[in-house]
């Protein structure tokens, strides 16, 4: 089973190179990035041992058209995607937070809830609530942005005391923040979707912030069916879900929650394959058309040559 798992190039005037967890990035100039969606999966801010094929084009794809459609909300770091896995824009300097958006009791805040705490991030929630109910409003619940490691839930208070942010910084991260979900919230009712939770990640670009990175992609967010929702809810069942949680329940089922001395449970082929399918599907379901699978024959010189030839432009008009 083909899976792009690592690249290794080198970009004309290229100066920096990173490796996420899911990400190869080439700075380019000290002024743009090349990121290229590898196939490597992560939960639990850990990689898992295999790739998932076609994951990398379907987050990248997913992220450039929402990178387009809320462009008019906030500015973002994209100028170019010249190949399905590939992304390049501009080079901002990161916020070290995530601004994670949640509408529903799902997931961590769920795990969190149950075990008896009722304030998060200085949020305060009401008893009563049970799992995938939805909240009052939509709350910001904001975590450090670790290399390495689990990110951490932090306060507003937290971030402005640690200078994460400046106190107007941050009132202008929660206001694009809340925007953007609910741009994301309407447009997935249209594809009979909720969208439960999302993060989004902020820089600066000349003094200015900029939306980075991906957005309303199923790695950064949990979309529920709506016309089953209700039903679900009623019989109190786990709603449908298109995101990456069914990837985490099958590793909590397998005993594995990231934590030391955890053995990640053998991903078999069919595994590998029903996961695939499921990035497939959410795509289709997302983006209201036909998923086409990209060619992994020749997929690193395809994006090598589709990256400097976007360069070449990019240089001349930015």
């Amino acid at each position: 089973m083909h899976a792009l798992m690592n690249t290794n190039f080198n970009f004309p005037h290229q100066t920096a190179f990173y490796k996420g967890k899911v990400r190869d990035v080439y700075t380019i100039q000290d002024k743009f990035l090349v990121m290229i969606a590898s196939d490597r999966i992560s939960a639990f801010d850990v990689v898992l041992p295999r790739g998932i094929p076609y994951k990398g084009q379907v987050l990248n794809q997913i992220a450039s058209h929402f990178l387009k459609m809320t462009k008019e909300i906030v500015p973002n770091w994209l100028l170019d995607s010249p190949h399905p896995n590939v992304s390049i824009g501009l080079k901002c300097q990161p916020f070290k937070i995530e601004m994670v958006v949640r509408n529903y009791l799902v997931g961590h805040l769920a795990r969190w809830y149950n075990a008896g705490n009722r304030i998060i991030c200085g949020v305060h929630l009401p008893d009563g609530l049970k799992e995938f109910d939805k909240l009052p409003h939509p709350i910001i619940t904001p975590t450090t942005k670790a290399e390495q490691g689990h990110d951490l839930d932090i306060s507003p208070k937290e971030i402005i005391e640690q200078k994460l942010a400046t106190e107007e910084q941050y009132e202008q991260l929660e206001q694009y923040s809340l925007q953007l979900f609910a741009k994301g919230q309407k447009y997935a009712r249209t594809r009979n979707l909720i969208l439960a939770d999302t993060k989004y990640e902020f820089g600066l670009y000349e003094g200015k912030i900029y939306l980075m990175d991906e957005v309303h992609t199923p790695d950064s967010s949990r979309y529920f069916y709506l016309d089953t929702y209700e039903e679900s809810l009623r019989k109190r069942e786990q709603p449908k879900q298109l995101s990456k949680e069914f990837v985490r329940q099958w590793l909590i089922e397998n005993n594995f929650m990231g934590k030391e001395g955890q053995q990640i449970p053998e991903m078999t082929d069919a595994k590998v394959q029903e996961i695939s399918e499921r990035y497939i599907e959410l795509y289709e379901q997302v983006m209201g058309e036909k998923f086409v699978k990209t060619d992994y024959t020749n997929i690193e010189e395809e994006i090598y040559n589709a990256v400097l030839n976007s360069l070449k432009q990019i240089s001349v008009n930015v």
